[in-house]
Parts: structure tokens; sequence; C-alpha cells
């Protein structure tokens, strides 16, 4: 075969960066607004005239702001050059789970999600640092966030990086918060799906800053409600002024209008409450009262047993004359078992909704506190491992409120802590024959304990002991045991620099560098390392299925079915890439991107004819790393 002119292009380090929003919003921008751009750049006064009257140039408006909130919006829109790593041997059913953990601070994490989970996550819950001026760790090189966590992290040697807590003190006590907070929202809202919720738990610290930051995220018109939750079923009497026994759960949604609570299921208590004393056709029914607190209908009704019914003083009716007739026809009045009581309407449990409309007010009765939420922790790993951990009733609650039990829907939590979430899915799957996944990020943040050195590490203990314990028949209040393919596993992931050597060289180790730069990617990455940074660059789920194929004793890596296809080996002959093409009848993905190791080639002319071979069987995106 002979050379081709066609090319492969190189698939650069920028390539592999997360989306790069702000280059994304200036392109939609252009796309609106083509007449406001100038020689590539935007013409505010032009963009101002287009808008008209929805500019607010007035120097006294309402506005949410704090120093610093400048700065971190434009943290937010900067995209990280990092990379997720897999971590098989402490994952748990890596080959066939689709939950996911993530050891990495979450602001990183979050801008590496940006293409693989954008508009997937059904459900977001946090439950972030309270800002009590204690556990909030706050960096002091939070600008450049990935060198941070790598130092953090021990990474990357630097004697000057120290953490501290967040003390009243220091002058900077709300907006350190609201910084930290702040671009870690807005990147979490880009992964919401139209019809997802998030609910984020707060105290009184925070709540009121909490609110205006996510109005402004979100939209006011978005906000669902404000969750009061008992978590203390105690009062104490050392209090200096009131006990404080309640933490608040603010909902919001991504599009109100697209968004959809459950119901909540009767518990049998409830159902109980229906009977079926005459027999009625229409099955168990209860007794409802016949007036009501409003309305204009003070008149007497004569029932067609002769006897008359008013409301009582300063109430009315609630139903009209003809209703109230029909109801009579219907026997669907109750007068007693000796038929000499205060009428009553029969509503019937066939006739009410399947379930209960959700109240603002959540008690620990049915939700759990925090006396129970530290049981549970200290029945799967012990005592003192992990402060004020959260209730799995609780997390369960607002599962069964905005996720579905089927579809796979998607719940995030980015401030994982000691893995409440992923603990209350997996147990509301057990429960219901459900297969949502969990997306959990937690920061290594160290501990004292010898056991469990990092939360993190808390994190994923927590999820193996709860597996084990549903997996069991364990968990107190599990219905059954867990269907069959009920998914009680977790893939492990590790925050990282990219897996691809930068182009960083002085002088005195200039030869080293240069033979470096001929093989690029980084000598202690493993090929696992290499596809998952992959898969985060084409926006493909970190639990899309791979299978390996051997085509002329080379290992090719087909991800998704099709839509990626990787060949890191060496050597790589025209037999390969054939073998290659073939794959894309095969499988006949609608689109296959093909990546191999640039260094790979047998020759120039297999990397040149590899190319035209690859583009005549339809595969038009095919890059080098």
């Amino acid at each position: 075969m002979t050379k081709s002119k066609t090319t492969i292009e190189s698939l650069t380090k920028e390539d592999g960066a997360s989306p790069d929003m702000v280059q994304e919003n200036i392109e939609r921008l252009r796309a609106i607004f083509p007449e406001v751009f100038a020689e590539a750049r935007i013409d505010f006064d032009v963009l101002k005239q287009t808008l008209g009257d929805f500019v607010d140039e007035r120097e006294e408006r309402y506005s949410f702001t704090w120093h610093g909130k400048s700065q971190a919006r434009r943290i937010a829109q900067l995209p990280s050059m990092g990379t997720l790593r897999p971590c098989p041997e402490e994952s748990l059913n890596w080959d066939t789970t689709k939950n996911i953990f993530i050891e990495g601070d979450n602001l990183e994490v979050l801008k590496l999600l940006q293409k693989s989970y954008h508009r997937k996550v059904k459900m977001i819950y946090i439950d972030p640092p309270y800002n009590t001026g204690k556990e909030f760790i706050y960096p002091d090189k939070w600008q450049d966030n990935l060198d941070t966590y790598l130092r953090y992290t021990g990474q990357v040697d630097d004697n000057g990086f120290k953490v501290s807590a967040n003390a009243e003190t220091s002058g900077r006590y709300h907006t350190n918060w609201l910084n930290m907070m702040y671009p870690r929202l807005k990147l979490a809202r880009n992964l919401l799906s139209d019809e997802g919720a998030i609910f984020v738990s707060i105290d009184d610290h925070e709540v009121h800053n909490l609110r205006h930051l996510l109005d402004e995220v979100f939209g006011p018109e978005n906000f669902i409600t404000q969750f009061v939750w008992q978590k203390k079923y105690t009062r104490a009497n050392d209090a200096r002024f009131v006990s404080d026994n309640h933490d608040h759960i603010l909902a919001y949604a991504r599009s109100i209008d697209d968004a959809h609570f459950n119901l909540l299921p009767r518990t049998e208590a409830q159902i109980g409450a229906y009977s079926n004393p005459d027999n009625h056709a229409k099955g168990v029914w209860k007794a409802t009262p016949l007036h009501a607190k409003s309305g204009s209908n003070t008149n007497a009704f004569t029932f067609t047993n002769g006897r008359t019914w008013a409301p009582p003083s300063g109430t009315y009716r609630r139903f009209s004359d003809e209703r109230m007739g029909r109801l009579d026809a219907d026997d669907e009045i109750w007068f007693g078992e000796k038929g000499d009581a205060t009428p009553s309407r029969k509503s019937f449990l066939c006739e009410t909704k399947d379930g209960l409309t959700p109240v603002t007010i959540w008690p620990h009765e049915e939700v759990g506190h925090n006396h129970e939420a530290n049981n549970e922790l200290k029945a799967r790993l012990g005592a003192g491992v992990f402060s004020n951990p959260k209730p799995t009733r609780l997390i369960k609650r607002m599962l069964g409120l905005a996720t579905s039990k089927q579809g796979g829907d998607v719940v995030l939590d980015f401030f994982a802590g000691s893995g409440c979430t992923g603990d209350a899915t997996m147990q509301l799957n057990a429960d219901d024959g459900g297969n949502r996944r969990y997306l959990l990020v937690q920061l290594p943040e160290p501990t004292d304990s010898e056991k469990y050195p990092t939360i993190s590490e808390i994190t994923k203990a927590r999820l193996r002991a709860a597996s084990n314990a549903i997996t069991s028949g364990e968990v107190q209040g599990q219905l059954h045991m867990p269907p069959n393919d009920s998914d009680l596993g977790f893939r492990v992931f590790t925050l990282s620099s990219s897996n691809v050597r930068a182009w960083d060289s002085s002088f005195d180790t200039i030869e080293m560098d240069l033979a470096d730069a001929i093989e690029n990617i980084k000598h202690d990455r493993s090929e696992g390392d290499v596809l998952y940074e992959l898969l985060l660059k084409y926006g493909l789920d970190l639990a899309t299925p791979s299978e390996s194929r051997i085509i002329d004793d080379r290992t090719v890596t087909v991800i998704g079915a099709g839509a990626l296809v990787a060949c890191l080996a060496d050597d790589i002959t025209l037999d390969v890439v054939e073998g290659i093409a073939a794959l894309k009848a095969e499988l006949r993905p609608d689109v296959m991107h093909v990546v191999f190791k640039d260094s790979g080639f047998k020759d120039d002319v297999v990397k040149t004819n590899a190319a035209q071979i690859l583009r005549q069987a339809a595969v038009n995106d095919v890059k080098t790393l």
C-alpha cells in the first residue's frame, strides 16, 4: 500500500483536559448574537444595545456578593489538567459494578466529570462542612487546586504547604466558606439532569448564605422547599438559650417545570386506619369530616334517611347540595354503627393517591436522628471513627422522593464523608429492587485513626461493610434479601495528574527530556490509567463496559461496544489497523473514536496508511497519544 497524505492528529494534553467552559459559553453566545463579536472579541457596548432593557446598570441594586466571588467564579471555569486513575485492587466487584467512588478534591473531580456526566445525574445530595470554625479545612493555595491537592496528598513535595481551620477570628469566616462552595455548586449544576434535584444539608450558621447561593446558581424560581429535619430527640438543658434540635435541607430543581417528586409510601399504621365495617363494594375506607374551616355554604342538608345535618358553628360545608346528594345516594355517608353519629364521608383507599404528599417537617421517628446515625456507623466500622454522620433513613427519604426505582438513576454526593449516601442507595435498591447508581467523591483528609488514616478510607470501608451486611440481610429494617442482580459493589478511582507528560525541560536535563518525549506517557502509569483518561476525554461513563480483543498479537481495548477503541501497544502493524477497521462493521457504533500510542506504530508507513484505512471504514476520528 502506498503512502497517503492523510495524517493522524495528536491527542494533546489540552484535549484530555476537562471542558473549557468559558470558551463553550463564548461559542454559545456567538451562535445567538454573532453581531456582538468584532475581531473574535465581544463588543460589550453592542451586547448591551442588543439586550436592551434587560441590562441593569444601576449602581444600587439588590445583589448577593462577597470578597473573592469573581475569583471563585473564574476557578469554576478553569479546566482541570488532572485525571482519574483506576484502583481495581481497592474496589468491590470491579468488572460488574456501576457504582463509583472517587478519592480526591471534589472541585477538580467535578471538573473532570463535566463531559461524562453532563446532565446525567438525577439527584445530588451533599452534606458540606457546616462552617463551625473547627472541622472546615481550607487550603491556603486554593487558587491552584490540582497542585494544591497533589501537595496535600504527598504526590508532590512542598514543605510550605499547609491547611488551616476556618476560624471565626480570621475575618473571612463566611467568605472562605462561600468561596469554597460557589464553584462546586456551579459545576454540580451542569451535571444535574433537567428532571433532577439537589438537596443540601446545613445548620443555622450558613443557611441564610446558602439560600442566597443556591438562588444564584440554580435560580430562585427553581427553589422547591426548605425541609426541617429533627436531628435530636432529647432536649439539651445545658444550652445557653435554646436546644438546637434541627438541621435544614434545602431542595432545588434544575428546572422546576421538569422536576418531579414521588409520593411517600403509606405506613402500615396509616393503611390500618382504613376498614370496611359495612362491606361497601369499593373496599376499605375511613371517616372524614363533611365540614371545612373555610367556604361560604352554612346551610343544613337533609339526607334520604330523614336526618338533617349542618356544619358546626364557625365552619362551612365541604360539598355542594348536588355532591352531597350523590354521596348519599351511593352510600358514601357514614352515620356510625348505630346510625346516630355525626355524619361523615367515607373516604375510600382505592380513590386516594398511591402515596402521601411529603411535608416540610421531617420528624426523627420517620427519618432517623444523630444517635441512630452513629449507631449505624458503629455497626459498620466500630465506634469513634467519624463525627456527625447522617442516618441512612434520612438519605433514603430523599432518594425516594427524587429518584425512580428503575432507569439507573445516578445519585451524586461530592462531600461523601462516611459514605452514608452509598449505603442508603444500596439499601433502598435492596428494598424495592431498584437499580439506582451512586457516584461519591471524598477528599483523603487525614484522621487520628491508625486503622483509617484518612476519611476516604472510612468511606471505602463503610461501603464494603454495607455491601456485606445487605447481602447477608443483616440491615435493620431491610424488607428482604436483595435481588441476585443487585449492584453492591463500587469502582474506586483516585485524582492525580495527567498520564501524559507535559514538556517541561531545563538546559541541564534536556538530553534526558528529549529521550522521554519519544514516549510521552509517564513511566509509572499503566495502560488502564490511560484508558480511563480517554473515557473522560471522550465523555464516556466511568462504568462503561470494555473488552479486550487480540489482533495480530496486540491487545485492542473496545469500550462501550465500539464507541472508543484504543490500542496502546508497540509495533502496531497494518494487520492491527485493518482488524480495528473490521470492528466498525462488526459492532456498528454510531461514532467510533480510535486512539493509538504515537510511538506505537511499527514505522511511518504504517502510521500514515492507518488513517486512510480507518477513514475508508467510516472511522473519521483517529488520534494518537
